[in-house]
């Protein structure tokens, strides 16, 4: 008896060893970061030229990435001000499959990754709604296991856009509400006003800074980690100007960020070993990157957090 005990324990502790966290506390540090924007609006206030203006602002006059869902709206903008980005048309909109497309630009070295927009991959064909609700269809019309398949898809993407190796901007619908308001001439008048943002509930939490865009093309910022940035209200803004400038002078006074690459470049060295990648577990662990989106070797997409610990538990399976 004791020793299939010890066998099943010792099954128990391989599948256990890349979750034993490290609750070290170490001095806190204003390390470099990277951007996560969130732009909000109504059809026709302005977003979508705010966002490439703004992703271009934060790439510094380099091509960054555009995961494009409006049907090549963003694209309408290239060459205006310099700006040059490299498209990804898509046309259903499984949040597994934007986890995807981040590490595909990941792979590919692009600084800076532009998402216009992300409200798709809520509502749209295949979002996380419709994922939600193909799984309430086989479990008898069941919310609760419905939700229960949705909500890690809806998760897993958020973590992918928190820990994208770059700047990560996205552009978002707002649900639109028709109100009266008093016009110049003292006369009451229909207004699109934007409500909130068509995406889960809470996820402007998840951003850096937040920004609504009305039908004047005002922006207002709802939210700011950035002090230069905080409550301003923008009549059409420039957003490498507005935005993206006070947010990297922010961001870059800082102490040197570590590099998510050359996690990824040891997690798949030929010469790693299981103790070696345990340790590096417990390092990306300690900086909160095992989301990092990216593609594994054999072309499949996967986060860093995820091929470590597959890559080590083989390792160690195999010895």
């Amino acid at each position: 008896m004791s020793r299939i005990t010890d066998h099943v324990n010792n099954r128990s502790q391989r599948a256990n060893d890349f979750d034993n966290g490290d609750f070290t506390f170490r001095p806190a540090s204003k390390d470099k970061a990277k951007a996560r924007v969130a732009i909000q609006g109504v059809s026709g206030s302005g977003k979508t030229w705010t966002g490439p203006a703004t992703a271009n602002g934060l790439s510094e006059g380099r091509r960054f990435a555009v995961i494009d869902t409006e049907r090549g709206a963003a694209s309408l903008y290239v060459g205006i001000n310099g700006i040059q980005f490299d498209v990804l048309q898509m046309h259903r909109y499984d949040p597994r499959d934007l986890k995807k497309a981040l590490a595909a630009a990941a792979q590919a070295g692009y600084g800076t990754v532009l998402i216009d927009s992300l409200s798709h991959f809520w509502k749209g064909t295949d979002g996380t709604l419709e994922q939600v609700d193909k799984a309430k269809s086989r479990y008898g019309n069941n919310s609760f296991a419905g939700w229960k398949e949705g909500t890690p898809m809806q998760n897993e993407m958020i973590d992918g856009l928190l820990t994208f190796p770059g700047h990560v901007v996205v552009t978002m619908r707002s649900h639109t509400e028709w109100v009266l308001q008093e016009n110049d001439r003292g006369k009451k008048e229909p207004v699109a006003m934007g409500m909130r943002a068509e995406q889960r509930k809470g996820v402007e939490y998840e951003f850096g800074v937040v920004a609504a865009m009305d039908i004047d093309n005002t922006l207002t910022v709802l939210k700011s980690r950035c002090p230069a940035l905080h409550k301003r209200v923008i009549k059409e803004p420039d957003g490498a100007r507005d935005i993206a400038k006070p947010l990297l002078d922010w961001l870059n006074d800082g102490a040197t960020a570590v590099d998510p690459a050359e996690y990824i470049d040891r997690a798949t060295a030929a010469d790693a070993t299981y103790k070696g990648l345990l340790a590096l577990y417990g390092e990306v662990e300690s900086h909160g990157l095992t989301a990092t989106p990216m593609l594994a070797p054999d072309g499949e997409a996967t986060s860093l957090g995820d091929y470590i610990r597959a890559r080590g538990t083989a390792l160690k399976n195999a010895s």
